[in-house]
């Protein structure tokens, strides 16, 4: 099904001039399901390694946590072989881009909330700081001594809890990811202990939601995934979840079946959301598979300077198996997920994803409160630096081990690894060839800075995922 809406305004332009096909999405996405994704301490961009090429740097009090959910180290990061969080990884949580006013990815979840306000007479109830630990599958408790009191056990809204301890609400099983499915892996999630792991998506908090009799709500949060490196990919992410139910008593007086009584208001509603956000693009209608719901839809919008369309959201029916695990027998429901960088990305123009974690007030002063859209000014482009590794890989390595690593030891300064020659001997040894990118979007990087961290990552994929280089 394809819905046309053509002659974008003057006012919309730009948002096409940036239309890049990125990868980044939400738990609604054809290729895997799941789409996926190291800094220093709390410093998005770990500028001085070395005191000589230090650059004072003016920064935003973005770098300081806000509200939502503290918790220890300890929670999180441990010393177990079936923990595989970084340090960089926990200097994340709390960060909460995503309730921060002046920022993009606030400022998009604002106009959001807007939307669903003036659409829906304030029927959506808005959730922004769940928890974002949460279980692999349903049952899970977790001791409540792992907590620290009156800390994170305080923060845990909506997890059911026990006499024994808290029982999380289910990242894979809730929504009915299958136990085989690659996501479950340690190579794509962020495990804490085997029953835990850092959400991979909002989609994690559905269910318990609905148990608690929630009917229409927007779930908003900072999700975290194993990935690749480049400018549309980062290892923690902000989503936007969308869930209404609807009763009999909504659909049967309309001539049509529940489902498509759901799938027809489903439309509409991310059709005006795409309208509210964009203006008038042109939009088509996909249809797709996910797991948790039938039928599911992606909506694309076409970008004329681009000339391409670019995936926005996905979307679909619930399944009524998911329904029923939230007690909602007799009803259908709808439910869509985004991913707030994808978006934002697009309507701000900005060209790379690790700027959304810059303190550097050339790029916060740029935004205010309730302005959508308002186009990123690039205020620098450093060269980048390109150095090559070789090395015979072995049957447990991966992709995503290796940019961890490269993460890791280079932080922010890190902007791509790519795969750029592979072949197999007659031995049958398999080598690759990857060329990471170092470029800082605030300095110049010096040669014997980046020589010192092309070391360290050698030294460390060597030793840790016992490769031989080459």
């Amino acid at each position: 099904m394809f819905i046309h809406f053509r002659g974008a305004t003057a006012r919309h332009r730009h948002f096409m001039a940036v239309a890049i096909s990125l990868s980044q999405s939400t738990f609604f996405s054809k290729s895997s399901i799941f789409l996926h994704r190291n800094a220093l301490n709390s410093f998005p961009f770990p500028v001085p390694f070395s005191s000589s090429s230090a650059l004072k740097i003016r920064t935003h009090k973005w770098s300081q946590p806000v509200g939502g959910v503290k918790m220890a180290k300890d929670d999180v990061v441990r010393d177990d072989p079936t923990n595989n969080v970084p340090d960089a990884i926990f200097s994340k949580l709390g960060m909460q881009l995503h309730r921060r006013d002046q920022h993009p990815i606030g400022i998009l979840k604002n106009a959001i909330y807007d939307y669903f306000d003036a659409n829906y007479s304030n029927k959506f109830d808005k959730f922004d700081d769940l928890c974002p630990i949460v279980s692999t599958k349903e049952g899970v408790l977790i001791p409540a001594t792992m907590l620290e009191v009156g800390n994170l056990a305080s923060k845990l809204k909506y997890q059911k809890k026990s006499r024994t301890g808290i029982q999380f609400t289910s990242n894979f099983d809730d929504v009915l990811v299958p136990p085989d499915h690659v996501s479950r892996s340690y190579n794509d999630t962020y495990y804490i202990d085997p029953q835990t792991v850092l959400r991979c998506h909002t989609s994690a908090h559905q269910a318990e939601l609905l148990r608690r009799g929630h009917t229409h709500f927007l779930v908003t949060g900072d999700v975290y995934r194993r990935d690749s490196i480049d400018s549309t990919h980062y290892p923690v992410f902000h989503q936007m979840e969308g869930v209404r139910v609807f009763f009999p008593g909504d659909w049967e007086t309309s001539g049509m079946d529940g489902t498509s009584y759901a799938a027809e208001d489903l439309k509409k509603c991310l059709e005006g959301l795409a309208r509210h956000l964009f203006g008038d693009v042109e939009m088509r209608w996909i249809d797709t598979y996910f797991p948790f719901t039938n039928p599911s839809f992606e909506l694309e919008i076409y970008f004329q300077f681009q000339e391409k369309w670019l995936e926005v959201l996905g979307c679909g029916v619930t399944e009524q198996e998911i329904l029923k695990r939230g007690g909602k027998t007799d009803n259908v429901a709808w439910a869509f997920g985004l991913g707030l960088e994808r978006l934002a990305m697009v309507l701000f123009g900005i060209p790379d994803i690790r700027l959304f974690w810059s303190t550097d007030e050339r790029f916060t002063s740029q935004f205010s409160k309730g302005q959508l859209g308002v186009k990123f000014k690039p205020f620098s482009k450093y060269p980048p630096c390109y150095k090559d590794m070789s090395f015979w890989i072995n049957e447990s390595f991966t992709e995503n081990n290796l940019c961890e690593i490269v993460r890791g030891v280079a932080g922010d300064l890190v902007e791509e690894v790519q795969l750029i020659d592979n072949f197999t001997n007659k031995k049958e040894m398999t080598s690759h060839c990857y060329r990471i990118a170092y470029r800082s979007m605030e300095r110049s990087l010096t040669d014997d800075e980046i020589n010192e961290l092309q070391w360290n990552v050698r030294e460390q994929v060597q030793s840790k995922l016992m490769v031989v280089l080459r």
